[in-house]
């Protein structure tokens, strides 16, 4: 039998820790989005920049780079609506760790993925083949198999066919083993 019941201290402070890589373990899924955005190259870049007009007027464009991971990121986990996107920004631990505790507008999220369609497509093909192309970026496994990216790759392949509409099977595991 219980003894009581834990006494709930809502206004109780707490400090999240300041590193906000300390926010996540680090064989999060976020991490290897974050990882392979990073590694893509220079051309991969400029292919996502190229329509930026920096230097204008206005407020300050995110970063596309940070889209493409955030975007990548909540396809992993199933969501697909710009404004659940922006939501889970401003809930989610690990989509403020992606938009660096700047989450942008649903508008922004769904303009970015209209707008660079075709990019965002290359890149995320770009994205998989550094992930399973004997890249090891991830710090462990994500399924938890002794093996690490074999396993990986089948889950991605199970799971990429409802990311996005216009991929299937057969064009992921193009991309995987070429």
């Amino acid at each position: 039998m219980a003894k009581g019941f834990r006494v709930v201290e809502r206004d109780q402070q707490f400090l999240l820790p300041p590193d906000m890589r300390e926010w996540l373990p680090e064989d999060h899924l976020a991490w290897f989005v974050l990882d392979a955005v990073t590694a893509l190259s220079d051309g991969c870049r400029e292919k996502l920049r190229s329509s930026y007009r920096l230097g204008g007027v206005g407020r300050q464009a995110y970063d596309p780079e940070m889209l493409l991971a955030l975007l990548i990121y909540a396809y992993a986990g199933g969501v697909r609506s710009s404004r659940k996107i922006e939501r889970l920004c401003t809930t989610d631990v690990a989509f403020k760790v992606i938009c660096g505790l700047h989450g942008p507008d649903h508008t922004t999220i769904a303009r970015f993925r209209a707008e660079r369609l075709g990019v965002v497509e290359e890149l995320f093909a770009e994205v998989l083949r550094l992930s399973f192309g004997g890249m090891r970026l991830v710090r462990g496994p994500l399924t938890g198999s002794r093996s690490g990216t074999p396993g990986r790759c089948q889950w991605l392949l199970r799971s990429c066919a409802s990311w996005m509409n216009s991929w299937n099977a057969l064009t992921l595991r193009t991309v995987c083993w070429g």
